[in-house]
């Protein structure tokens, strides 16, 4: 894999980044921790994923110098005197990120921040105000920069609770309260494409139920709340989405099964309905493959009369996909922006 611009910018950096038990935060590999114990053999690295794709890489390394963490709040076993922080998407969760980590760290430690210039990287220094004593720009290259900050001193303990946003929508004649923290998707009120996909679901929704990408868990408790005698499966990439979404469904009286996967990677089972509005962007650049690995696929993972029903952008190409890769499938409606498309297996059209 080629290494990417961020992790160019560590490594032209790497003689100023020593550590004894440094924490690296939503850090890719991409080569940089095989360069980063050569040049520092006695450190003992441990990395906090949101990310489970990239929880399972480090995993895959092997190392017993690497310690890799997926969750939704990191507490440090060993304090740290350095954090590695990729600067994340949503700004919001930025703020997120310092406030979990402080107490997790060194009176001295050094913290590193790192990120593309369209990310937003440019505004750490403003945003981190609540939590460090200073940030200063150290480097710039590759449209990355890197800033060297320290935290201020007795800083509150963590409060996962204040971090989340609450609000109520309203769907046909049913209200449902929806919870969500930083940089999930639908934080802050229900999205177009999602809107779209409720209003054209399967009039009969029973059996289990696979809520791929579930984001802040709005279409499972939507289907979980219009039709109770289902079994609910909630499938994402990110940890910050799965605590989300499990908040939702407690919210609404609901239960489900919550799954970590990379794609389908972590889903074992067949689903008599999949409902998604799959993700289709990754940090700040269109990403499609999750979606086209998963619409691929996904057909192993039917009831033999199961049934998928996706909401996509109506610019994206998704349909020659389904329909090549599970069957016949119909376009319901393009509304806002957005294409509804439902394949169900061994029937007629």
């Amino acid at each position: 894999m080629a290494t990417s611009n961020i992790n160019q910018l560590l490594m032209r950096n790497i003689d100023g980044l020593s550590a004894t038990r440094p924490l690296l935060v939503n850090i890719e590999d991409h080569g940089f921790i095989t360069q980063y114990l050569n040049h520092y053999s006695k450190a003992s690295i441990d990395s906090y994923h949101t990310n489970y794709a990239q929880y399972k890489a480090y995993q895959q390394l092997n190392n017993a110098k690497i310690s890799a963490h997926f969750c939704v709040e990191y507490i440090a076993k060993h304090k740290h005197d350095m954090a590695i922080i990729h600067f994340p998407k949503s700004k919001a969760e930025f703020a997120f990120t310092l406030a979990m980590l402080a107490n997790s760290m060194t009176e001295d430690a050094t913290i590193v921040i790192v990120g593309e210039n369209k990310g937003g990287v440019k505004s750490a220094d403003k945003l981190g105000t609540d939590y460090l004593d200073y940030c200063n720009k150290a480097d710039a290259a590759r449209h990355c920069l890197m800033y060297i900050a320290k935290f201020k001193a007795s800083l509150p303990s963590f409060d996962l609770q204040s971090f989340y946003k609450y609000y109520s929508i309203q769907v046909q004649d049913k209200t449902l309260k929806i919870a969500a923290l930083p940089g999930v998707f639908s934080q802050n009120s229900l999205d177009i494409g999602t809107e779209v996909l409720l209003e054209n679901l399967p009039e009969v929704i029973n059996g289990k139920v696979l809520d791929f990408g579930c984001g802040a868990g709005v279409i499972a408790a939507y289907i979980g709340t219009v039709h109770p005698t289902t079994q609910l499966t909630l499938v994402d990439v990110s940890a910050l989405a799965l605590h989300s979404a499990q908040t939702t469904l407690s919210l609404n009286q609901l239960s489900g099964e919550y799954i970590a996967s990379n794609s389908l990677s972590d889903v074992k089972n067949s689903y008599d309905f999949v409902i998604s509005n799959p993700p289709f962007h990754q940090g700040v650049k269109t990403h499609y493959a999750a979606t086209e690995q998963f619409l691929s696929e996904i057909k192993q993972n039917l009831s033999s009369k199961g049934s998928i029903t996706v909401v996509a952008n109506s610019f994206l190409k998704y349909l020659p996909i389904m329909e090549k890769a599970i069957g016949d499938t119909k376009t319901l409606i393009i509304k806002k922006g957005f294409a509804v498309y439902q394949c169900y297996l061994n029937t007629k059209k």
